[in-house]
């Protein structure tokens, strides 16, 4: 064995040993612990299946019960009234400040019928009805889509009867039947609903996982004063700082495991489309080794932050930034999406992981040039931010507390 590989072996069993350390330092405080470890893992199911439940109850709400839309003019068009009631529309007489009670969202949507309803019916010409809503709402997207589509329906009837009436086939006003075929797979389609956050929640989790014990043991221990004697020691800097972001890592990586196997259970116990995602020990394994290089990325980085920070409440601070990065790609795709077909959007972190993350949901099978780009930027980057927390690291004013 050469005097290389005694070196490398030293300072892997160095860092093994710094890690051990930290643990079982860390491990001393349990109630600290146990929240860093367990709170993400328990918090998760909630947020799945409670955004499952409001979904299930939104839709008996709006699509399954029946509407009471106020109505403008009613008296003007009673077949139509009787029409929308057939399909659970429940009309009612509109009191005369609909449009303020709708601004004021005491009514979500009313109907007004023009005056001229029955004249422009019986005449042959378009008969007027407007939807009265407020368009920013989102509460009202469902039942405005439910009343435009009944009243289509109503329209396109009523036109071709008028044309049978007059011996003339309906179909030739129809000269295209357009048709989707929609190619996207069943579980593509069944996650949908967890597209953006699904990704923004794990890649959170990911990168701030190990957040509070890699705080800990650079800024904590600088407050503390405990982490001038152990610099005085002839450990080198490079295996003391391995080996506390191994700790950190470590750390991360348990409470991702156990994300993990939070959602498989939750997307089990869940019912509707959820039920009917993805959730494999294939898939599982993949989602793992998706956020294992983002562990250490954030690992890695938040160490840095911390070596530069007085005091844990400074290193604190920084929290509130970091949690936003892995929220930009999300916010960014609803504005502006991507196809996930270019290389270059597997070396953009946070990206990256997003697109990876939305692909094996859909149950989509990554090329070997898109984990190749991915693992390798990834891996670089976190090499890079360690070297970073080394040099702060080697810093003589890093061991000056206050």
């Amino acid at each position: 064995m050469n005097a290389n590989t005694r070196k490398r072996g030293g300072l892997l069993a160095t860092m093994f040993i710094v890690m051990r350390k930290e643990w079982r330092d860390f491990f001393r405080d349990r109630r600290t612990f146990f929240l860093s470890l367990l709170v993400a893992p328990l918090l998760y199911p909630v947020i799945f299946l409670g955004i499952g439940k409001l979904s299930e109850m939104r839709a008996e709400t709006q699509l399954e019960k029946n509407l009471d839309v106020p109505v403008v003019g009613m008296e003007h068009a009673p077949n139509l009234v009787k029409y929308l009631a057939s399909y659970g529309i429940d009309a009612r007489p509109a009191p005369a400040d609909i449009e303020a009670r709708i601004r004021a969202q005491q009514e979500d949507i009313a109907l007004a019928i023009d005056a001229d309803f029955a004249a422009d019916w019986y005449a042959g010409r378009p008969a007027k009805v407007d939807i009265i809503t407020d368009t920013t709402r989102r509460n009202t997207d469902v039942m405005v889509a439910r009343v435009n589509k009944v009243l289509e329906s109503y329209g396109a009837g009523v036109g071709a009867m008028r044309l049978l009436v007059r011996g003339i086939n309906p179909g030739i006003v129809t000269p295209l039947h357009v048709g989707t075929r929609d190619m996207a797979t069943a579980e593509a389609r069944n996650s949908q609903f967890m597209a953006v956050l699904l990704p923004m929640i794990l890649t959170i989790f990911a990168f701030i996982g190990g957040a509070h014990l890699a705080m800990d043991t650079t800024a904590g221990e600088r407050e503390r004063q405990s982490l001038e004697p152990l610099l005085a020691t002839p450990v080198p800097r490079t295996a003391l700082v391995g080996g506390k972001m191994l700790a950190a890592a470590m750390l991360g990586m348990a409470s991702m495991l156990l994300i993990l196997v939070s959602f498989k259970l939750s997307a089990t116990l869940a019912s509707g489309m959820a039920k009917q995602m993805d959730v494999s020990f294939l898939a599982m394994g993949k989602l793992l080794l998706t956020l294992l290089p983002l562990v250490l990325i954030g690992t890695a980085l938040i160490t840095a932050l911390a070596a530069g920070a007085k005091s844990m409440k400074e290193a604190q601070s920084h929290i509130m930034w970091l949690m936003m990065l892995p929220m930009l790609p999300a916010y960014g795709l609803m504005a502006y999406p991507l196809k996930d077909t270019a290389l270059w959007q597997y070396a953009v972190p946070f990206l990256s992981q997003n697109q990876m993350i939305q692909k094996i949901t859909r149950g989509e099978i990554a090329s070997a040039g898109q984990w190749g780009v991915y693992l390798a930027s990834s891996l670089a980057l976190a090499a890079l931010l360690w070297a970073l927390a080394v040099w702060r690291y080697k810093q003589e004013k890093l061991a000056i507390s206050g």
